[in-house]
C-alpha cells in the first residue's frame, strides 16, 4: 500500500519509514508537520493510509489531528492511523464523530509492538477501525453513578470495549471465547440499556462507541 508518514521526531519518522518499506509498502512521503502532510496528500494520487502524530509543529498541540480531519474531509477514501503519546479522549472523540471506517488511534508505545502496529495499519487500510486497547481500557475504567454505562454487565462492557477497538462481531467472539450469537445478544442489550433506538441515518454501533468514549 501507499503510505504518507507525518511525524516531527526525525528518529521515529525514519524508523517508521524503514519498517514500512521493509514490509513492502511504498512510502509516498515522510513529513514533519501538518501543513506538509496535507500538501503531500494533495501532491499526487491519494495514499491508501496516512500515519500521523497528533502533536506537531508549530505549537505541538493538535496540528496533526487538524490535518488528519482535513484529509478525511477532502479525501474520505484515505485511511488514517493517528499516533499519540498519551490517552487523549477529546481526540478520540473527534476522530469518531464522523465517518469511522478506516480510522485508527494508537499510543506511540504500540509502535514497538510491530505485529500489533502492522495489524492496525492493515485494518485501517481495509476500511475498519483500530483503537488501541490501552486507550479503551483507560476510558472504560471511568465510571460514575449517573453514567449510563454503569447499567452494563461486565461482559457487556467487555463487548463494548472490543467494539471501540474496531473489532467486528466475529472477531469479538473469538477474542472473548464466546459464540457470535452471544456477542449479538450482548450488543442488543447494550443498545437497549443505552437507549439507542433504531433511527434512520445513524449507526447504533457508532453511537454506542461514542457514548463510551465520551463518558
Amino acid at each position: 500500500m501507499r503510505i504518507v508518514v507525518a511525524e516531527d521526531s526525525t528518529l521515529l519518522r525514519e524508523g517508521l519509514v524503514r519498517l514500512l518499506a521493509e514490509e513492502g509498502h511504498e512510502i509516498a512521503a515522510a513529513v514533519g508537520d501538518g501543513e506538509a502532510l496535507i500538501a503531500a496528500v494533495a501532491a499526487g494520487p491519494p495514499p491508501d493510509v496516512v500515519v500521523a502524530d497528533v502533536r506537531m509543529p508549530p505549537t505541538h498541540t493538535d496540528e496533526g489531528l487538524r490535518a488528519v480531519l482535513e484529509i478525511r474531509r477532502r479525501w474520505p477514501g484515505v485511511g488514517v492511523l493517528v499516533l499519540s503519546q498519551y490517552v487523549e479522549r477529546r481526540y478520540a472523540n473527534e476522530l469518531l464523530s464522523g465517518e469511522t471506517r478506516g480510522v485508527g488511534y494508537l499510543l506511540k508505545d504500540r509502535v514497538v509492538e510491530i505485529d500489533e502496529f502492522l495489524d492496525a495499519l492493515d485494518r485501517v487500510a481495509r476500511g475498519y477501525a483500530a483503537f488501541d486497547p490501552e486507550v479503551v481500557r483507560r476510558l472504560l475504567a471511568r465510571s460514575s453513578r449517573t453514567d449510563p454505562l454503569a447499567r452494563l454487565t461486565a461482559r457487556e462492557r467487555d463487548v463494548l470495549a472490543e467494539m471501540a477497538q474496531g473489532h467486528a462481531n466475529g472477531a469479538i467472539a473469538d477474542r472473548l471465547h464466546v459464540s457470535q450469537s452471544a456477542v449479538e445478544k450482548h450488543i442488543n442489550a447494550i443498545f437497549d440499556k443505552l437507549e439507542l433506538t433504531r433511527t434512520s441515518g445513524y449507526s447504533r454501533r457508532v453511537m454506542a462507541v461514542l457514548r463510551f468514549l465520551g463518558s
